[in-house]
């Protein structure tokens, strides 16, 4: 019988690992569920700091999208207990902190999106805005949030 490959295996192929959940710093919860739609707070980075188009490149910038979406999959996966429930990813927003004149927003995003289809399959495909922001909290180079649909209701905390 083959195995099944799940989300977690396909991480573990790439040779990455999530980490544990970030702590929230404000009053409010990393995930929130509505009948089977799951949002997601937002999730910075602590590798990657400055603003893109200044003092990181476009490189720089796509891994910390990665490192980014691997946080809040973190969020994701403790919310409901691994990330096999997830049924398909809805859509990702991310903010990226970024000069004025800097117009590569999509190109960093790829980071996340590259990851979610890399992991998820056909399933990982989604909507996406990328947008460029004045700053965000920490100088953190980075910041998404994401929709996703859930297969079981019932089982999540």
């Amino acid at each position: 019988m083959p195995t099944v490959q799940t989300p977690e295996n396909r991480l573990q192929e790439l040779g990455l690992t999530l980490s544990k959940v970030r702590p929230s710093v404000g009053n409010y919860v990393s995930c929130v569920r509505t009948g089977n739609l799951l949002f997601t707070a937002g999730q910075g980075v602590d590798q990657y700091h400055g603003k893109l188009g200044k003092d990181l490149t476009i490189e720089e910038g796509y891994k910390a999208a990665q490192q980014s979406m691997l946080n809040v999959l973190s969020a994701v996966s403790y919310e409901l207990d691994g990330l096999s429930k997830v049924k398909r990813v809805v859509k990702i927003l991310g903010f990226v902190n970024s000069t004025e004149d800097f117009t590569d927003q999509p190109k960093v995003m790829d980071g996340a999106s590259d990851l979610l289809v890399k992991v998820f399959g056909d399933k990982g495909k989604h909507g996406r805005s990328a947008v460029g922001m004045a700053q965000l909290p920490n100088n953190t180079a980075i910041e998404i949030e994401m929709i996703l649909e859930i297969e079981d209701e019932e089982d999540i905390r």
